[in-house]
């Protein structure tokens, strides 16, 4: 019988140390830290654990799994970093360890115990947009590299299949697996335009002469270690870090009168938008909840300009989910030149009038200096100033046959600027946010992304040095029917790119993505977007960074 592990008022069900055996793995899975996600999507973990058991003992190993399934809680996930740090404390730190994830997942609730484990380690996915443990996994893979922990990585839609079972056979036998990176390839300045060049050269001149300001509000949203970037890194990029307190913004957001919100809203449904409303707060996204949306707003803005920011981060997700409505539709404006203008306390200045006061999603703090390095180079290039995060969230080939190619999901909760829509902000819809975890509510921003050539992009953290990879991409029409698949397979309330990223497939993409986002921003023309490429690329190198292009870039 196991014992349990006490701490505080948390209990957890052990598994007794044991020593290496030969073809053993143990398999562990990482949690959300809202019970509510980890109780609606354990039966979805539990058939991939499963499915991936059975792969593994086809091949002649054994699977222990290293935590046993918690009967009060429901579930079987580690759902807290202390929970994590006493599970590795009691398996063997030389055993070949499997982290399997079919959900989205806190990094942290593993990390620390994955920084001192000896044995191989794999990460493992499934592939499906419903339950989207591949956004789980590429959280944590960046997790891991920027933490300088060695591992693999592997990913399948039945466990079955003749790649999954090669490379787990691969990984079971030697402890590491090997993937076609050939897409990547070093920047070389020189292949820029002279105007690209010097553009990239201006912009981080004058950010390292400058300076700038990421305004955070409380970094490290759901354990995404891979999304702070340490100051000894960002600071010699000319841009540094107001840290601020979500709580202030949550004092600022009850200080905005009801006439002010009341004008955004207006202002909102003028411009077309369309709120899908109802009388339940449980449920329903309702006219209240939508009113403290344009008071946060307000109040966003308003705290970035006392402090000076260039770009802002609002967590959201853990604090504020208790207090206020999701941000969404904050970040949504936000990131748009054409948005509700936002006065000063005195009424006497319009702050940040005419540009996008770009937001990043989840304080994701590499996507914040990315999306601010992208505002300069377009703006200056004369190229569409708002961009955006999204998650890598799955792929799959198109079923109405309008197309042969890979397209994948791209979509995030919030940050998606109307801008990037089909019709604008008339193409627009605002429905509530799920309860399972936005238990406030608050309006999304959903939209379909009009089709054009865009800019893909990820900061990211390595070696401790900072990491930049840039290509191209194209966001593609599908038909509504198609489009409906995807969001039902998804999350329908969020807003979607259709995108088909070139010279790139879907396992290098894969193998080579150190986050769950992806920054993203639209040019006017495929020579346009060539040259935004290498003038952020030329900046980010100027800056310091490693830049890689990756797929077909010319």
């Amino acid at each position: 019988m196991n014992e349990a592990l006490a701490f505080g008022d948390l209990s957890i069900p052990s598994v007794p140390f044991e020593s290496s055996m030969s073809n053993h793995v143990i398999l562990v899975a990482s949690g959300d830290l809202r019970e509510s996600a980890n109780q609606v999507c354990w039966a979805a973990q539990s058939e991939m654990e499963a499915a991936l058991t059975a792969a593994i003992e086809k091949l002649g190993w054994a699977v222990k799994r290293g935590h046993a399934y918690d009967e009060a809680c429901g579930h079987g996930f580690i759902s807290s970093q202390r929970q994590g740090i006493e599970v590795f404390r009691r398996l063997d730190p030389d055993a070949p360890i499997i982290v399997a994830e079919a959900v989205w997942q806190y990094s942290h609730h593993v990390l620390a115990g994955l920084t001192t484990h000896r044995g191989p380690i794999l990460t493992v996915a499934n592939w499906s947009g419903t339950w989207p443990g591949l956004v789980g996994l590429l959280n944590l893979n960046g997790s891991l590299t920027k933490a300088g922990v060695r591992y693999s990585s592997l990913w399948s839609e039945t466990f079955d299949d003749e790649w999954f079972m090669g490379k787990l056979g691969q990984w079971l036998t030697s402890g590491q697996v090997d993937h076609d990176v050939s897409h990547v390839r070093p920047f070389d300045p020189s292949v820029a335009s002279e105007n690209a060049r010097h553009v990239g050269q201006d912009i981080a001149q004058t950010l390292r002469t400058d300076k700038a300001i990421l305004g955070v509000f409380d970094e490290g949203c759901m354990g995404m270690f891979n999304a702070i970037i340490p100051d000894h890194l960002l600071n010699p990029t000319g841009v540094f870090k107001e840290r601020l307190s979500q709580s202030a913004l949550y004092f600022e957001t009850k200080q905005v009168s009801d006439s002010e919100a009341q004008t955004v809203r207006d202002w909102l449904d003028q411009a077309g938008m369309r709120f899908h409303t109802g009388a339940n707060h449980e449920t329903d996204l309702t006219d209240a909840q939508i009113l403290d949306q344009c008071r946060m707003f307000i109040a966003a803005v308003r705290l970035a300009d006392d402090f000076g920011c260039d770009a802002i981060g609002i967590q959201y997700q853990q604090g504020l989910k208790d207090l206020l409505p999701a941000s969404d539709l904050v970040e949504g404006m936000l990131n748009n030149a054409d948005r509700p203008p936002v006065m000063s306390r005195c009424g006497k200045r319009e702050l940040y009038p005419g540009i996008p006061l770009t937001h990043f999603n989840e304080v994701d703090e590499c996507a914040g200096l990315d999306g601010l390095l992208t505002q300069r180079i377009h703006a200056a290039l004369g190229q569409p100033t708002e961009n955006t995060l999204h998650d890598l969230r799955w792929s799959d080939a198109d079923q109405s046959g309008s197309t042969e190619e890979e397209v994948w999901v791209l979509e995030i909760s919030g940050a998606a600027p109307p801008a990037h829509f089909v019709d604008g902000w008339k193409g627009a819809e605002g429905f509530r946010q799920p309860p399972m975890y936005f238990p406030s509510g608050g309006s999304t921003v959903r939209g379909i992304s009009k089709p054009g050539v865009v800019v893909w992009s990820r900061v990211y953290v390595e070696d401790d040095k900072l990491k930049m990879d840039l290509g191209l991409a194209d966001a593609i029409s599908l038909p509504q029917e198609e489009t409906e698949r995807r969001w039902q397979a998804t999350t329908s309330q969020w807003p979607v790119m259709h995108a088909v990223l070139r010279g790139v497939t879907r396992n290098q993409m894969m193998a080579r993505h150190k986050a769950n986002h992806i920054q993203v921003a639209y040019a006017s023309s495929e020579a346009e977007a060539i040259d935004a490429m290498h003038a952020k690329a030329t900046a980010a190198f100027e800056l310091g960074m490693i830049v890689s292009l990756c797929g077909e870039v010319e």
